[in-house]
């Protein structure tokens, strides 16, 4: 019988001891060792964070060789894929290869295909070869296994579409289902990189909620983008202006909203020093989510302090109830969306 490992993975960590896994420097990716509280998968495809797969482009200088050097690099010698510089990882497909005993109640078999919904970051992962690098989409195709803890959630991969559809959504499904949480109807909401695919997920939640007397205005850098995303449907009015310029960012956002600031901002960009542009433009007692894994929060508080701004700021927990089903009725539910998520990202 195998040994039951802690519920949270501490068994599974190697340096500094008594952390977890996600605050771990390294851990134990020896695939061999079988505890009765895990689950083991083989991965197909590794969904990178958008900030961590920017850092990692532009320090390779997008050279696809490059690029899959440092990833196999990391995780030989973190036993994750936990990006050094931004923190974040990212989550993965895969077939169930062994579950525990102590978790054979579960809806779950040998076999099956689920995605993680829990960072990479945190995540027993081993890599035998790198098969493809998707650049455009931040994903990695590859040979190897990963672990599930006790506590891990996962998704069973839906019939009724393309496992790199799912993938493309559940990859940020934290996003949208707070969008649904957050605003009430009437409300004003502010997203930054709105062309993304949290961003523009996060859109059509946000209008369902704050209906026709509310106010969602995207923020994109590439004025292109505008038309397409107005079409789409999942924003009352778009602006132009770089989220790295908090006061462009400001001026533009109060002229959408008829001089009002804002009830709400939910940030989605994957480059860093974008803080200020989504604190700025929100009102005393309003909300700034932070979905973007670029976040510095030292800079966060720091600048709501240094501007005298009463916010209620919110870390992008990526996970909240019914997430997974939530994200994946947005493209059930939105043509419009699934069109644009299979045409873009699978």
């Amino acid at each position: 019988m195998a040994i039951k490992g802690n519920k949270y993975g501490t068994h599974r960590v190697i340096e500094p001891q008594g952390v977890l896994t996600q605050a771990a420097w390294k851990v134990d990716n020896d695939m061999s060792k079988r505890y009765s509280n895990e689950i083991i998968c083989d991965v197909i495809s590794l969904n990178i964070d958008s900030a961590s797969f920017t850092q990692i482009e532009e320090a390779c200088g997008g050279d696809e060789k490059k690029i899959g050097e440092m990833i196999m690099g990391i995780v030989a010698e973190r036993g994750k894929q936990q990006n050094p510089v931004t923190g974040s990882g990212g989550m993965f497909i895969g077939k169930v290869a062994y579950i525990g005993e102590d978790l054979r109640d579960r809806d779950l078999k040998v076999g099956d295909k689920i995605a993680s919904l829990v960072s990479l970051s945190l995540t027993p992962l081993k890599i035998d070869k790198i098969l493809a690098i998707h650049k455009d989409i931040d994903r990695v195709d590859i040979i190897g296994q990963a672990v599930l803890f006790e506590s891990g959630i996962y998704a069973k991969l839906p019939d009724d579409m393309s496992e790199p559809l799912a993938l493309a959504a559940l990859d940020v499904a934290g996003a949208p289902a707070q969008a649904r949480k957050l605003p009430k109807e009437g409300d004003s909401v502010l997203i930054l990189g709105a062309n993304g695919k949290s961003g523009v997920l996060c859109g059509y939640e946000a209008m369902k909620k704050v209906g026709p007397k509310g106010n969602v205005v995207g923020v994109v850098r590439n004025p292109a983008q505008v038309p397409a995303l107005l079409k789409l449907g999942v924003y009352n009015k778009v602006i132009v202006a770089s989220a790295t310029e908090p006061i462009a960012v400001l001026e533009a956002a109060l002229e959408a909203n008829g001089g009002k600031e804002y009830d709400i901002s939910i940030s989605c960009v994957n480059i860093e020093s974008c803080e200020m542009s989504a604190i700025l433009p929100v009102r005393d007692d309003g909300i700034v989510y932070f979905f973007s894994m670029a976040t510095s929060f030292t800079k966060a508080a720091l600048g709501a302090e240094g501007i005298g701004k009463d916010v209620t700021m919110i870390v992008g927990n990526g996970y909240t109830k019914d997430h997974a089903e939530i994200t994946l009725n947005v493209l059930r539910e939105n043509e419009k969306l699934r069109k644009l998520f299979d045409e873009k990202y699978c």
